[in-house]
């Protein structure tokens, strides 16, 4: 577990809770809470509503014992919530490679689909409204030599957060 306190500052408090939770979702579930936070953009707006991973079961090392030590992906198990489960069938090839992408390697060969209720997803900020006037042209300064497209998008979205934050707490 890593120390509060570094030289360089305080932890935040999310590294401090994933060091603590991590271990206990990999032993229990084998999944980690990156893949919990990153599901709703794994899975896509189709499914980020209505799914919700559950565990990781990794196939028994058989092959070691053989002598060849190779890796074999798990097996992942997701609660859908009723009729959207067949759909999600139907979607599961490229879900799985959404969730191979994510961690880097063939983690995941197969989808094990389980229909009960999800927990509906956490309330999420409002979109602030656009920006106007001397905030917006400031903003279109700022952002204005950025050559990245996305990148430029993804500032500006902050940046219209950021302004929109301020102007609240002056009023």
């Amino acid at each position: 577990m890593k120390q509060p306190f570094s030289r360089r500052g305080a932890a935040q408090i999310s590294e401090i809770a994933n060091g603590l939770i991590d271990p206990v979702l990999a032993k229990r579930a084998g999944i980690n809470t990156l893949l919990l936070g990153s599901w709703d953009e794994i899975a896509g707006e189709e499914f980020a509503d209505c799914t919700r991973p559950e565990k990781i079961a990794w196939p028994r090392r058989a092959s070691e014992m053989a002598g060849n030590g190779g890796y074999q992906p798990g097996v992942l198990t997701v609660a859908c919530e009723g009729a959207r489960a067949l759909f999600l069938t139907h979607a599961q090839g490229e879900l799985i490679q959404r969730i191979n992408g994510f961690f880097g390697f063939p983690a995941i060969s197969q989808m094990r689909i389980v229909q009960k209720p999800v927990s509906p997803p956490q309330k999420r900020q409002p979109k602030p409204k656009p920006l106007t006037g001397a905030r917006a042209q400031h903003l279109e300064d700022l952002v204005g030599g950025i050559e990245s497209d996305a990148l430029k998008a993804a500032l500006t979205r902050l940046g219209t957060a950021v302004l929109s934050a301020g102007k609240k707490e002056r009023a």
